[in-house]
């Protein structure tokens, strides 16, 4: 199983796939730096040479932000957008959707499992 970039990437599978295993790239990226390299679309991970990985692991390495400091990046924008108390930072802050989804039905995924408000109770009387 070739590994680039600390990332295991799937032998089965094309090049161009396989390559989107790696946090921060996607497919057009993927495809993007096949060219670059030299590598026919259709190989597969499993058939590259040493030297073949080698090339696309420092060119990542070089050009793109990938892996931990992609992620870390990320999660450093929302704890700034939350801590200078914007709109999107309380969104994020209070656990809602922060891209104007509607919140009255919906939002199940962002807001977790419906609560219960109250529970109806039974009227005394006349059985």
């Amino acid at each position: 199983m070739p590994r680039i970039v600390g990332v295991d990437i799937p032998k089965q599978k094309t090049v161009e796939i396989a390559l989107t295993s790696i946090y921060g790239i996607g497919r057009k990226l993927a495809g993007d730096i096949i060219k670059k390299i030299g590598i026919k679309p259709g190989m597969r991970a499993r058939d590259l040479t040493e030297d073949e990985v080698g090339k696309i692991g420092s060119m990542i390495q070089k050009e793109y932000q990938v892996e931990g400091d992609l992620r870390r990046e990320r999660t450093q924008n929302i704890k700034r957008l939350m801590n200078i108390g914007c709109y999107r930072g309380l969104r994020h802050r209070r656990g809602l959707p922060v891209r104007g989804q509607r919140t009255h039905t919906n939002a199940r995924t962002r807001k977790g499992p419906g609560q219960t408000v109250g529970a109806k109770r039974k009227k005394k009387g006349l059985r």
